[in-house]
C-alpha cells in the first residue's frame, strides 16, 4: 500500500479552486481537496504584494504525488502557481485505506 501525500496551492478564489479540485477528483488525482481562505503576503516581479487567496490542500497517494503535482501545474489558473507536494511521515491506517481507492469511485460531477 502506497504511503499518503499533501500538495498545497494558493488560489485566486474559491471557485478557481473548487474547478481544479473537481478536475482533480474527476482524473482520480486526489482524495479531497480542503479549501481555506488565506491572507497572503508575497514578493512577485520584484514587488511586494498582499492580498485574499485561498489555500487548497490536496490529499493523494504518494505513488500520484508527482503526476497529480503535474496536473495541478497544468490546471492552475496562475501565471506561475507556487505548488509544493509532500509524502506524509506517517498517516492514520483508515486514512491509507480510504486514499488506497482512489480512482475507483464513479464520478458524480
Amino acid at each position: 500500500m502506497s504511503g499518503a501525500a499533501l500538495i498545497w496551492a494558493p488560489f485566486e478564489d474559491e471557485d478557481s479552486a473548487a474547478k481544479v479540485a473537481d478536475a482533480l477528483l474527476d482524473e482520480g488525482l486526489i482524495a479531497c481537496c480542503n479549501m481555506i481562505p488565506i491572507k497572503s503576503r508575497y514578493v512577485w516581479h520584484g514587488e511586494r504584494g498582499a492580498g485574499d487567496e485561498v489555500g487548497a490542500l490536496f490529499k493523494t497517494r504518494a505513488d500520484m504525488l508527482h503526476r497529480a503535482v503535474a496536473r495541478l501545474e497544468e490546471l492552475h489558473p496562475y501565471e506561475t502557481p507556487a505548488i509544493t507536494g509532500w509524502t506524509c511521515g506517517a498517516a492514520g491506517g483508515e486514512t491509507l485505506a480510504w486514499l488506497a481507492g482512489i480512482g475507483t469511485v464513479a464520478r458524480n460531477g
